[in-house]
Protein backbone atom coordinates (compact mmCIF):
# COMPACT_ATOMS: atom_id res chain seq x y z
CA UNK A 1 0.00 0.00 0.00
CA UNK A 2 1.44 3.37 -0.99
CA UNK A 3 2.00 6.06 1.60
CA UNK A 4 -0.48 8.28 -0.27
CA UNK A 5 -3.26 5.67 0.00
CA UNK A 6 -2.36 5.10 3.64
CA UNK A 7 -2.72 8.81 4.31
CA UNK A 8 -6.11 8.93 2.53
CA UNK A 9 -7.42 5.99 4.55
CA UNK A 10 -6.11 7.51 7.76
CA UNK A 11 -7.86 10.78 6.91
CA UNK A 12 -11.14 9.00 6.20
CA UNK A 13 -10.91 7.06 9.44
CA UNK A 14 -10.18 10.27 11.37
CA UNK A 15 -13.15 12.02 9.75
CA UNK A 16 -15.40 9.07 10.53
CA UNK A 17 -14.19 9.07 14.12
CA UNK A 18 -14.88 12.80 14.45
CA UNK A 19 -18.38 12.32 13.01
CA UNK A 20 -19.11 9.51 15.45
CA UNK A 21 -17.77 11.59 18.31
CA UNK A 22 -20.02 14.51 17.35
CA UNK A 23 -23.02 12.19 17.07
CA UNK A 24 -22.23 10.73 20.47
CA UNK A 25 -22.05 14.20 21.99
CA UNK A 26 -25.26 15.42 20.35
CA UNK A 27 -27.56 13.32 22.50
CA UNK A 28 -31.04 14.01 23.75
CA UNK A 29 -33.01 12.66 26.68
CA UNK A 30 -36.71 13.12 27.49
CA UNK A 31 -38.77 13.03 30.63
CA UNK A 32 -42.39 13.91 31.42
CA UNK A 33 -43.74 16.00 34.31
CA UNK A 34 -47.17 15.59 35.93
CA UNK A 35 -48.62 16.49 39.31
CA UNK A 36 -51.67 17.48 41.37
CA UNK A 37 -53.61 14.58 39.89
CA UNK A 38 -55.84 12.55 40.14
CA UNK A 39 -58.24 14.66 42.21
CA UNK A 40 -61.59 13.05 41.34
CA UNK A 41 -63.18 10.08 39.59
CA UNK A 42 -62.83 11.73 36.16
CA UNK A 43 -59.11 12.19 36.61
CA UNK A 44 -58.79 8.66 37.97
CA UNK A 45 -60.25 7.43 34.66
CA UNK A 46 -58.21 9.77 32.49
CA UNK A 47 -54.79 9.47 34.13
CA UNK A 48 -54.10 5.94 32.78
CA UNK A 49 -54.93 7.23 29.29
CA UNK A 50 -52.60 10.18 29.74
CA UNK A 51 -49.85 7.85 30.96
CA UNK A 52 -50.33 5.86 27.75
CA UNK A 53 -50.07 9.08 25.72
CA UNK A 54 -46.86 9.91 27.54
CA UNK A 55 -45.45 6.42 26.91
CA UNK A 56 -46.14 6.85 23.18
CA UNK A 57 -43.67 9.78 23.19
CA UNK A 58 -40.92 7.45 24.49
CA UNK A 59 -39.60 9.41 27.47
CA UNK A 60 -37.08 7.73 29.75
CA UNK A 61 -38.94 8.83 32.89
CA UNK A 62 -42.11 10.35 34.36
CA UNK A 63 -41.95 12.61 37.42
CA UNK A 64 -45.08 13.13 39.55
CA UNK A 65 -44.54 16.28 41.63
CA UNK A 66 -46.94 15.35 44.42
CA UNK A 67 -50.60 15.51 45.49
CA UNK A 68 -52.12 12.33 44.10
CA UNK A 69 -55.46 13.17 45.72
CA UNK A 70 -57.75 16.05 46.58
CA UNK A 71 -57.25 17.36 50.12
CA UNK A 72 -60.81 16.31 51.03
CA UNK A 73 -60.33 12.67 50.04
CA UNK A 74 -59.62 10.23 52.86
CA UNK A 75 -55.94 9.42 53.36
CA UNK A 76 -56.76 5.73 53.67
CA UNK A 77 -54.48 2.75 53.15
CA UNK A 78 -56.84 1.64 50.40
CA UNK A 79 -56.44 4.89 48.48
CA UNK A 80 -52.65 4.78 48.89
CA UNK A 81 -52.60 1.24 47.49
CA UNK A 82 -54.85 2.26 44.60
CA UNK A 83 -52.47 5.08 43.70
CA UNK A 84 -49.51 2.73 43.92
CA UNK A 85 -51.25 0.33 41.52
CA UNK A 86 -52.06 3.20 39.17
CA UNK A 87 -48.45 4.38 39.09
CA UNK A 88 -47.11 0.83 38.74
CA UNK A 89 -49.28 0.40 35.63
CA UNK A 90 -47.21 3.07 33.86
CA UNK A 91 -45.16 1.67 31.00
CA UNK A 92 -42.54 4.34 31.74
CA UNK A 93 -40.58 4.42 35.02
CA UNK A 94 -42.36 6.85 37.34
CA UNK A 95 -40.97 8.71 40.35
CA UNK A 96 -43.40 10.22 42.83
CA UNK A 97 -42.76 13.04 45.31
CA UNK A 98 -45.06 13.38 48.36
CA UNK A 99 -47.40 16.37 48.53
CA UNK A 100 -49.29 18.01 51.39
CA UNK A 101 -52.60 16.40 50.39
CA UNK A 102 -50.90 13.02 50.67
CA UNK A 103 -49.72 13.36 54.30
CA UNK A 104 -49.34 16.82 55.89
CA UNK A 105 -53.04 17.72 55.51
CA UNK A 106 -54.38 14.30 56.46
CA UNK A 107 -55.27 15.63 59.93
CA UNK A 108 -58.28 17.44 58.43
CA UNK A 109 -61.67 15.94 59.30
CA UNK A 110 -62.65 15.57 55.64
CA UNK A 111 -59.39 13.66 54.98
CA UNK A 112 -60.05 11.21 57.82
CA UNK A 113 -58.43 13.00 60.78
CA UNK A 114 -55.25 10.93 60.53
CA UNK A 115 -51.92 11.55 62.22
CA UNK A 116 -49.79 13.16 59.43
CA UNK A 117 -46.57 11.52 60.60
CA UNK A 118 -48.23 8.09 60.61
CA UNK A 119 -49.51 8.74 57.07
CA UNK A 120 -46.05 9.84 55.92
CA UNK A 121 -44.64 6.61 57.30
CA UNK A 122 -47.30 4.66 55.40
CA UNK A 123 -46.30 6.47 52.20
CA UNK A 124 -42.73 5.38 52.83
CA UNK A 125 -43.81 1.77 53.27
CA UNK A 126 -45.91 1.73 50.10
CA UNK A 127 -43.98 3.99 47.70
CA UNK A 128 -40.38 4.17 48.96
CA UNK A 129 -39.60 0.75 50.41
CA UNK A 130 -37.04 -0.08 47.71
CA UNK A 131 -34.38 2.04 45.95
CA UNK A 132 -36.14 2.09 42.60
CA UNK A 133 -38.86 3.94 40.73
CA UNK A 134 -42.44 2.84 40.27
CA UNK A 135 -43.85 1.54 36.98
CA UNK A 136 -43.77 -1.66 34.93
CA UNK A 137 -40.15 -0.84 34.15
CA UNK A 138 -38.07 0.66 36.92
CA UNK A 139 -34.87 2.58 37.30
CA UNK A 140 -32.54 2.57 40.28
CA UNK A 141 -32.56 5.56 42.62
CA UNK A 142 -30.48 6.56 45.61
CA UNK A 143 -32.40 7.23 48.83
CA UNK A 144 -31.28 9.65 51.51
CA UNK A 145 -29.88 7.56 54.35
CA UNK A 146 -31.77 7.70 57.61
CA UNK A 147 -35.34 8.71 58.36
CA UNK A 148 -36.29 10.32 55.03
CA UNK A 149 -36.10 7.62 52.30
CA UNK A 150 -38.63 9.55 50.18
CA UNK A 151 -35.85 12.00 49.29
CA UNK A 152 -34.16 10.57 46.21
CA UNK A 153 -31.36 11.10 43.71
CA UNK A 154 -30.92 9.66 40.25
CA UNK A 155 -29.23 10.44 36.94
CA UNK A 156 -30.51 10.87 33.39
CA UNK A 157 -27.78 11.54 30.86
CA UNK A 158 -25.87 14.68 31.89
CA UNK A 159 -28.50 15.68 34.46
CA UNK A 160 -28.59 14.92 38.18
CA UNK A 161 -32.09 14.77 39.71
CA UNK A 162 -32.91 15.27 43.38
CA UNK A 163 -36.33 15.04 45.04
CA UNK A 164 -37.27 16.84 48.25
CA UNK A 165 -40.11 16.30 50.70
CA UNK A 166 -41.28 19.93 50.78
CA UNK A 167 -45.10 20.12 51.03
CA UNK A 168 -47.25 23.17 50.38
CA UNK A 169 -48.58 25.55 51.34
CA UNK A 170 -46.15 26.35 54.22
CA UNK A 171 -43.68 23.44 54.22
CA UNK A 172 -45.70 22.11 57.19
CA UNK A 173 -44.35 24.93 59.35
CA UNK A 174 -47.17 24.61 61.85
CA UNK A 175 -50.00 26.80 63.09
CA UNK A 176 -48.11 29.37 65.17
CA UNK A 177 -45.36 31.94 64.78
CA UNK A 178 -42.79 29.32 65.79
CA UNK A 179 -42.19 26.19 63.71
CA UNK A 180 -43.56 22.83 64.77
CA UNK A 181 -41.51 19.78 65.73
CA UNK A 182 -42.05 18.00 62.41
CA UNK A 183 -40.71 20.94 60.40
CA UNK A 184 -37.73 21.34 62.74
CA UNK A 185 -36.82 17.66 62.26
CA UNK A 186 -37.32 17.47 58.49
CA UNK A 187 -36.11 20.82 57.17
CA UNK A 188 -32.41 20.32 58.09
CA UNK A 189 -32.53 17.01 56.22
CA UNK A 190 -34.06 18.74 53.19
CA UNK A 191 -31.33 21.40 53.21
CA UNK A 192 -28.56 18.83 53.64
CA UNK A 193 -29.89 16.66 50.79
CA UNK A 194 -30.12 19.70 48.49
CA UNK A 195 -26.61 20.86 49.33
CA UNK A 196 -25.23 17.36 48.82
CA UNK A 197 -26.92 17.18 45.41
CA UNK A 198 -25.28 20.40 44.24
CA UNK A 199 -21.91 19.22 45.56
CA UNK A 200 -22.32 15.93 43.71
CA UNK A 201 -23.36 17.73 40.51
CA UNK A 202 -20.28 19.95 40.67
CA UNK A 203 -18.00 17.03 41.51
CA UNK A 204 -19.32 14.94 38.61
CA UNK A 205 -19.46 17.94 36.26
CA UNK A 206 -23.15 17.43 35.57
CA UNK A 207 -24.56 19.77 32.93
CA UNK A 208 -27.64 20.44 35.04
CA UNK A 209 -29.46 19.64 38.22
CA UNK A 210 -33.24 19.09 38.37
CA UNK A 211 -34.95 19.56 41.74
CA UNK A 212 -38.42 18.12 42.24
CA UNK A 213 -40.69 19.01 45.14
CA UNK A 214 -44.40 19.61 45.64
CA UNK A 215 -44.60 23.08 47.19
CA UNK A 216 -44.64 26.41 45.43
CA UNK A 217 -42.20 28.28 47.72
CA UNK A 218 -43.46 31.75 46.78
CA UNK A 219 -40.69 33.31 44.70
CA UNK A 220 -42.45 36.66 44.27
CA UNK A 221 -42.89 37.14 48.01
CA UNK A 222 -39.35 35.91 48.66
CA UNK A 223 -37.92 38.51 46.27
CA UNK A 224 -39.83 41.19 48.21
CA UNK A 225 -38.51 39.82 51.55
CA UNK A 226 -42.08 38.81 52.45
CA UNK A 227 -41.79 35.07 51.92
CA UNK A 228 -43.16 32.52 54.36
CA UNK A 229 -40.66 31.52 57.04
CA UNK A 230 -41.15 27.85 56.15
CA UNK A 231 -39.35 28.37 52.83
CA UNK A 232 -36.76 31.00 53.74
CA UNK A 233 -33.81 28.71 54.44
CA UNK A 234 -34.65 26.52 51.47
CA UNK A 235 -34.76 29.46 49.07
CA UNK A 236 -31.61 31.02 50.55
CA UNK A 237 -29.83 27.71 49.96
CA UNK A 238 -31.28 27.29 46.48
CA UNK A 239 -30.21 30.79 45.46
CA UNK A 240 -26.70 30.45 46.88
CA UNK A 241 -26.12 27.04 45.31
CA UNK A 242 -27.53 28.12 41.94
CA UNK A 243 -25.25 31.16 41.80
CA UNK A 244 -22.29 28.88 42.53
CA UNK A 245 -23.22 26.22 39.97
CA UNK A 246 -21.88 26.47 36.39
CA UNK A 247 -24.70 24.46 34.81
CA UNK A 248 -28.46 24.81 34.49
CA UNK A 249 -30.87 24.46 37.42
CA UNK A 250 -34.48 23.39 36.86
CA UNK A 251 -36.95 23.40 39.75
CA UNK A 252 -40.13 21.39 39.23
CA UNK A 253 -43.08 21.85 41.59
CA UNK A 254 -46.87 21.76 41.74
CA UNK A 255 -49.12 22.98 44.56
CA UNK A 256 -50.76 26.12 43.13
CA UNK A 257 -52.17 24.51 39.95
CA UNK A 258 -50.83 27.16 37.58
CA UNK A 259 -48.87 25.58 34.75
CA UNK A 260 -45.94 27.86 33.93
CA UNK A 261 -42.30 27.98 32.88
CA UNK A 262 -40.38 31.06 34.00
CA UNK A 263 -37.31 32.42 35.80
CA UNK A 264 -38.56 33.73 39.18
CA UNK A 265 -35.38 33.41 41.27
CA UNK A 266 -33.56 36.75 41.44
CA UNK A 267 -30.00 37.79 42.17
CA UNK A 268 -29.90 39.51 45.60
CA UNK A 269 -27.62 42.29 44.30
CA UNK A 270 -28.80 43.06 40.75
CA UNK A 271 -32.42 42.01 41.44
CA UNK A 272 -32.42 40.48 37.95
CA UNK A 273 -33.53 36.90 37.22
CA UNK A 274 -30.74 34.38 37.74
CA UNK A 275 -29.98 33.28 34.18
CA UNK A 276 -29.24 29.60 34.85
CA UNK A 277 -32.40 28.99 36.90
CA UNK A 278 -35.77 27.91 35.50
CA UNK A 279 -39.01 26.99 37.27
CA UNK A 280 -41.54 24.53 35.83
CA UNK A 281 -44.90 24.28 37.58
CA UNK A 282 -47.05 21.32 36.60
CA UNK A 283 -50.60 21.18 35.36
CA UNK A 284 -53.07 20.74 38.22
CA UNK A 285 -56.78 20.26 38.88
CA UNK A 286 -59.08 21.17 37.16
CA UNK A 287 -56.75 21.07 34.15
CA UNK A 288 -55.19 17.76 33.17
CA UNK A 289 -52.00 17.64 31.16
CA UNK A 290 -48.28 17.03 31.13
CA UNK A 291 -45.05 18.69 30.06
CA UNK A 292 -42.31 17.00 28.09
CA UNK A 293 -38.82 18.15 28.98
CA UNK A 294 -36.16 17.54 26.35
CA UNK A 295 -32.53 17.58 27.42
CA UNK A 296 -30.44 18.50 24.38
CA UNK A 297 -26.68 18.53 24.83
CA UNK A 298 -26.23 20.62 21.66
CA UNK A 299 -28.27 23.56 22.97
CA UNK A 300 -26.84 26.24 25.24
CA UNK A 301 -30.07 26.33 27.26
CA UNK A 302 -30.01 22.49 27.52
CA UNK A 303 -33.75 22.21 28.35
CA UNK A 304 -36.63 22.46 25.87
CA UNK A 305 -40.28 22.20 26.91
CA UNK A 306 -43.36 20.88 25.13
CA UNK A 307 -46.75 21.47 26.79
CA UNK A 308 -49.39 18.74 26.30
CA UNK A 309 -52.93 19.46 27.55
CA UNK A 310 -54.73 16.13 27.90
CA UNK A 311 -57.52 15.52 25.41
CA UNK A 312 -60.56 13.82 26.93
CA UNK A 313 -61.53 10.60 25.15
Amino acid sequence: MTSRLTNVLAGLLAAAGLLLANLAQAETWRFAVIGDTPYNSYEEQELPLMLDDIAAENPQLIVHAGDFKDSRMRCSDQLFLERRALFDASRVPLIYVPGDNDWADCHQLTAGHYDPLERLQKLREIFFAAPRSLGKRTIAVERQPGAYPEQLRWRLGPVLFVSLNVPGPTNNWGMGAKPGAEYLARNPQVIEWLEQAFAKARREQAAAIVIVMQANPGFKHYAACLGHAGYRQLLDTLRRETLGFPGQVLLIHGDTHWRRIDQPLRDPVSKLPIANFTRLETFGYPLVGWVKVIVDSEQAELFRFEVHPHQRR
